[in-house]
C-alpha cells in the first residue's frame, strides 16, 4: 500500500516536473519572452518616438498594403544628394515599395569610400544594421556593420575605422545623422522589423543616384583614380540591380575584396 502511494506520487511529481519543464522550454522560446519591442519601449526615448511616431508610420505603411506586424524594411543611401530612403515590403513580398526620403542633415568628407580611421568618410558600399543604441549621444541611433569583410580587404588593415551610424543631431564625421525628429521614425521602423524576425536590416549607401551621365560626369568632375573609378563601377551594378527590381541585392565578395552580384 505505502509502496503503491510512493509510486503514484513519484509519478505524480515526475508529471509535474514534465509539466514545468515544458512552460519552460515554450516560454524561453516564444510565449513569455519579452519581445525585442518591450526591451527597446524600456528606454525613454524608444517610448516617446513610438508616442508621436507609430500612428504616422502605420500609416505611410498602410497607404503601401504593408502591414507594420508584418513588415520588413530596407535603407538607401545617396551621398551626393544627402538623401536616405526609407523603403519597406510586407515578409511575403520579394520587391520593397518606396515610403518616405529623409535628408542628410550634415555630410563629411567627399565622395569615396571609408578606407581608414580618422579620414571623416561616410562608407560606400552594402551593408547591414548590426546594432540599436537607444541612448546614444545622438540620441536614436542605429549602427550598420562597416567595416564589412570588402572594406576590410580594400582598407586600411590595422585602422580601417569603426562606430559608423545613422543617427539623430546634425554633427557626423563619418556618419548619416538625420536630425532627432526624423530618427525617430526611422528607429522605431527597424524595431519593428526587427521584431517581426527580420534578422538583417539591408543598408546600400551609393556615392550618388548612378545614372549612367550623372556617373560619367561626377568620374570626371572628381579626376577619379582607376582604382576609385573601378570600386564605383561595381556599385553601379549594384544600382543597377536595386533601381531595376527593387529586390534586396543578392551578392557575395570575393577574396580581392570585389562585390559580386548574382542577377
Amino acid at each position: 500500500m505505502i509502496k503503491s502511494i510512493l509510486i503514484n506520487a513519484e509519478g505524480a511529481m515526475l508529471s509535474t516536473f514534465c509539466s514545468v519543464l515544458l512552460i519552460i522550454v515554450l516560454c524561453s522560446s516564444f510565449i513569455c519572452k519579452d519581445d525585442f519591442r518591450t526591451e527597446q519601449l524600456k528606454y525613454k526615448r524608444v517610448k516617446a518616438a513610438y508616442e508621436e511616431k507609430e500612428d504616422g508610420l502605420k500609416k505611410m505603411l498602410k497607404e503601401k498594403s504593408i502591414s507594420i506586424n508584418n513588415m520588413q524594411m530596407l535603407l538607401v543611401g545617396y551621398k551626393q544628394e544627402m538623401e536616405l530612403q526609407l523603403w519597406a515590403r510586407n515578409s511575403s513580398e520579394k520587391k520593397y515599395h518606396f515610403i518616405k526620403s529623409y535628408n542628410f542633415c550634415a555630410l563629411s568628407g567627399k565622395l569615396g569610400p571609408k578606407r581608414k580611421a580618422g579620414d571623416e568618410q561616410v562608407p560606400e558600399g552594402f551593408y547591414y544594421v548590426d546594432r540599436f543604441n537607444p541612448a546614444s549621444n545622438f540620441y536614436l541611433s542605429l549602427g550598420i556593420n562597416y567595416p564589412n569583410k570588402s572594406d576590410r580587404l580594400l582598407g586600411d588593415k590595422v585602422h580601417p575605422g569603426g562606430d559608423v551610424f545613422i543617427h539623430g543631431n546634425c554633427v557626423t564625421i563619418g556618419c548619416i545623422p538625420v536630425t532627432d525628429d526624423k530618427i525617430k521614425e526611422l528607429y522605431i521602423c527597424a524595431v519593428e522589423a526587427t521584431n517581426n524576425g527580420q534578422k538583417k536590416i539591408p543598408v546600400y549607401i551609393f556615392p550618388m543616384k548612378m545614372k549612367e551621365e550623372t556617373f560619367s560626369s561626377v568620374c570626371n568632375k572628381n579626376k577619379a583614380s582607376i582604382s576609385l573609378t573601378t570600386f564605383w563601377k561595381q556599385l553601379l551594378k549594384g544600382y543597377t540591380n536595386w533601381t531595376k527590381t527593387n529586390e534586396a541585392l543578392n551578392y557575395t565578395v570575393d577574396e580581392k575584396g570585389n562585390y559580386i552580384f548574382q542577377d
